[in-house]
Formats: structure tokens, sequence, C-alpha cells
């Protein structure tokens, strides 16, 4: 993901620890933009966690399973 930005519009706003810390929002200028990005998209954010985790995680091991 440290590259992302040379690749065009990736939406590494998105990308966050398994607990659902804003880990990566040092590659963001200023203080609070990742956490901006997320709330503009409708994810809440308290103290540099996603709110209800949980519910939004994407598991690709799920969601791109072939049948």
């Amino acid at each position: 993901m440290n590259k992302a930005h040379a690749f065009g519009d990736v939406p590494a706003h998105r990308v966050v620890n398994r607990k659902g810390l804003l880990t990566g929002k040092h590659h963001f200028p200023g203080t609070d933009l990742m956490e901006q990005l997320l709330w503009n998209e409708g994810v809440e954010v308290e103290e540099d966690q996603i709110v209800r985790f949980k519910e939004l995680f994407w598991d690709p091991m799920i969601e791109l399973k072939e049948d």
C-alpha cells in the first residue's frame, strides 16, 4: 500500500489493521484526512478506530469465493 499512490486513485484510506485501527493515517496529508474520507463514505470513526468494524469488515476469502 505504500506505493498505491503510483497507481492512481486507490482507496487506500480503507486499509486498516485487523482491529479496525487507522494505523496508516500517517500516510495521508493533514491530521485527520483518512478519518474524513471514511466519514464521507458513512464509516464512523472514534479515537482512530472504526465503529462496528466487524459489521463492515470485508473478507475477500468469503466474498470472492467461487461456487
